[in-house]
């Protein structure tokens, strides 16, 4: 049976921390709904009613590009091993990015992957749980080294120049462009 909550318990805070991958699902009016796994030990809980991930650059940029035309974003959690749970969190999000105010107040909450672009802050509207029973029950082996090391090797400038040329999301909706390289 699922369950709603306000904000987030320090129970639910524990349960995310053991979790190696979440997933964030948002959409824009007209576009798609983009649904993306995240890993890296990128998620931090800030306060009972705010969460941030560290975004590192991927294939597009759909998720910043709908929040800044809806707001609206969805995160969930699911535990493969035992007890099974299911846990999302509703909220409200922005991207701030690394020419933003507070950025860097924010980034001290992390450990800085190579191809960070952006954080994404969200404001909880609600939490709920279920029950999970239909998730496999599955074991974790380790992160992949291949993002890190792909942006490793690229040359800053370069890179720079190529997300300078990145001003529209998948569907075509506007994006903001980070203004320097970090990690």
């Amino acid at each position: 049976m699922a369950e709603f909550f306000t904000a987030l318990s320090d129970e639910h805070r524990a349960f995310v921390a053991r979790q190696p991958v979440f997933f964030v699902a948002t959409a824009a009016d007209g576009g798609r709904i983009n649904l993306s796994p995240k890993g890296m030990d990128c998620f931090r809980v800030l306060s009972p009613g705010q969460v941030a991930y560290l975004d590192v650059g991927g294939s597009g940029n759909e998720t910043q590009a709908h929040l800044a035309a809806d707001g609206r974003i969805t995160l969930m959690f699911c535990a493969f091993d035992q007890p099974a749970l299911i846990f999302r969190i509703y909220g409200r999000g922005r991207a701030v990015l690394p020419q933003d105010a507070g950025f860097a107040d924010l980034l001290a909450h992390f450990t800085q992957l190579p191809g960070t672009r952006q954080i994404f802050v969200v404001d909880v509207d609600s939490v709920q749980t279920s029950c999970g029973w239909g998730v496999p029950h599955m074991t974790f082996d380790k992160d992949r080294a291949t993002l890190a090391k792909y942006y490793a090797q690229q040359d800053p400038a370069d890179r720079l120049a190529k997300i300078a040329g990145r001003t529209k999301s998948i569907d075509g909706l506007p994006v903001r462009v980070q203004d320097r390289i970090l990690g």
